[in-house]
């Protein structure tokens, strides 16, 4: 379960990275409010899997000290876009754990698939992207 669990860390700390350039390019006080709150449940899943990974004796691959964006952020809606593409990947990272997990840990990796969602429908709405969800958020496209 160990590089599962690597992969959600690494979907996470990139998430974190994202939001803080995402909240300075949102103009509304309340789309910076919902990014801050997003990026503190990205750090408190982070930390949720760092004390995993050193309950199970296993090591991730290092934080890079910056993340390659996958294009530019100038404004609000390339923020947005990012903050879209951030959530889905964090979807998509968790996705895996479900199937060899169980009990707790089961519930913990479908509440973050499932989180990420909402904040990515969220994210999209605000966007105006359309179709606002995925029929199965986590699933590669």
């Amino acid at each position: 379960m160990s590089p599962e669990l690597g992969a959600a860390l690494a979907a996470e700390e990139a998430a974190i990275y994202a939001y803080g350039i995402i909240g300075v390019h949102l103009g509304s006080r309340g789309d910076v409010t919902e990014a801050r709150e997003a990026e503190q449940v990205h750090r408190g899943r982070r930390d949720y899997l760092v004390t995993e990974l050193a309950q199970l004796k296993a090591s991730s691959a290092p934080s890079p000290a910056g993340y390659e964006l996958p294009f530019e952020v100038t404004d609000r809606a390339s923020a947005l876009k990012l903050a879209i593409h951030v959530e889905d990947g964090v979807a998509q990272a968790w996705r895996p754990l479900l199937p060899v997990s169980t009990s707790a840990d089961r519930t913990t990796a479908l509440a973050a698939m499932t989180e990420a969602a909402v904040r990515a429908t969220r994210w999209r709405r605000l966007a105006a992207v359309s179709p606002v969800t995925l029929p199965f958020p986590g699933r590669p496209e």
